[in-house]
């Protein structure tokens, strides 16, 4: 049979998904896998969540699609207010898109006219952080700070200023606390901003948890305050990307909630459709719209299908499910399983050098040396090698390398749906340990 399916890699042909139980995958031969990832943090209650497909039965006997240019919808209307009356203080407004890399694209396109309208055309520049991730359209690309993702389009980007990231485990030193560490890491960015000029500076973006890139590396202690408290000494906007570890995936709705900060643009997706409709959104202040509405009027950008009837039911039903099963709660509880379960089973193995992580949001990091943290060379492909065992043994986790700078360092991302059962952390555990033990001695 042709295959026509232009995929990820022309390597190799995939297993066949046909079914969800839980947090189980199932392939046409009938192999299970436990979800351990959620594929990239997305399918957070799982693969066969009955209200979510009775959700999306009900408005397709409704209406499926009405473009925006024309109409809203019930269920963007719900959805709105659903999140704006759980996002941190400010927030007011929701801009309703199909995924990560949209509503961070959206968002510097606003921060830009945002402050257009307010007659400060000069501010344009973005500072964002190394070993970020922000998405795979240009803007979004040009934004993160991972040079392999980064490097072949390097010409078509544009130019970005990238500071340390919050990395505790490698950037802390000998002595200093975790709240000294972190504003070091965050008067970077005042220095960066001085450099560039304030009065040309119009946003710092960045993970409050990292996630693919380097980990489940949260932010320490009073980082995002003193970032926030920068931000607003020079009129600059903090936007949060949440795409990843947002929607409840730390244990609160927004992850930010947690570090006690309010940003001016918080980006969602992933766990927002749960995997079951595609959908993100760009949270927004009143200030911001505020500004365009006493301004032009329109925000010049758009796409055929942001507000999707279809994709903004499932997320009302995936939010729902959320608040009603208490699953914030499940979430902390689990992840505290899952963290000492990881710690039980990998903490005394010579190559694991770091656990971290909030919630059901964890990473762990190999390395060659615990003592140096020296990693291993990236042409072993670790990750890889253990992504591939996982897999054998029916575990779908997140493997990736470059952890440090883009090219050296392994780590491995786990973000289990809500759901998950202490028997199935076991399960996950177990065999997440026997693939890096067997990735280890080839």
């Amino acid at each position: 049979m042709p295959n026509h399916i232009f995929g990820r890699s022309t390597k190799g042909a995939l297993p066949t998904a046909v079914a969800g139980d839980g947090c189980y995958l199932i392939d046409a031969s009938g192999k299970r896998y436990l979800d351990g990832s959620g594929g990239a943090a997305v399918s957070c209650l799982g693969h066969s969540n009955a209200a979510v497909r009775a959700a999306l039965h009900a408005q397709l006997d409704q209406v499926a699609f009405a473009h925006t240019g024309f109409f809203t919808s019930e269920p963007a209307e719900q959805l709105a207010d659903t999140l704006v009356a759980a996002a941190p203080e400010g927030i007011e407004r929701v801009y309703l898109v199909s995924g990560g890399s949209e509503a961070v694209e959206a968002s510097l396109k606003l921060a830009r006219q945002y402050f257009l309208e307010i007659g400060q055309p000069q501010r344009h520049r973005v500072i964002a952080r190394r070993q970020s991730y922000h998405g795979n359209t240009l803007g979004a690309l040009a934004t993160g700070g991972n040079e392999w993702r980064r490097a072949q389009f390097a010409p078509m980007l544009v130019e970005t200023s990238h500071i340390s990231p919050c990395y505790e485990y490698r950037e802390r030193a000998e002595g200093e606390s975790l709240e000294a560490y972190g504003l070091r890491a965050a008067d970077e960015l005042e220095a960066e901003i001085q450099r560039l000029g304030p009065e040309s500076v119009m946003a710092f973006v960045a993970e409050p948890v990292v996630g693919a890139t380097a980990g489940a590396v949260p932010a320490v202690p009073g980082y995002l305050k003193r970032i926030r408290e920068i931000c607003d000494r020079h009129g600059v906007l903090l936007i949060l990307d949440e795409v990843m570890c947002g929607m409840g995936r730390t244990g609160y709705l927004f992850a930010c909630q947690e570090d006690g900060v309010s940003p001016d643009m918080i980006t969602i997706a992933k766990g927002l459709g749960a995997g079951y409709q595609p959908i993100g959104a760009l949270l927004v202040q009143g200030k911001i719209y505020d500004a365009i509405a006493a301004g032009s009027g329109f925000f010049q950008h758009g796409h055929t299908y942001m507000g999707h009837a279809m994709a903004a039911a499932a997320a009302n039903a995936v939010l729902g499910e959320i608040q009603s099963r208490d699953l914030l709660m499940r979430v902390r509880a689990q992840g505290e399983k899952l963290d000492a379960a990881l710690r039980a089973e990998l903490g005394q193995n010579p190559h694991v050098g770091d656990i971290r992580g909030r919630g059901l949001f964890r990473g762990v990091e190999l390395v060659e040396s615990r003592e140096t943290k020296a990693p291993f060379d990236p042409a072993r492909k670790l990750n890889a090698r253990i992504k591939a065992e996982a897999f054998a043994a029916g575990l779908i986790c997140y493997p990736m390398g470059g952890t440090i700078d883009g090219q050296r360092g392994d780590h491995v991302l786990l973000a289990p749906p809500f759901i998950i059962e202490d028997a199935q952390i076991d399960e996950l555990v177990g065999k997440l340990s026997g693939a890096i033990r067997v990735a280890l001695a080839a």
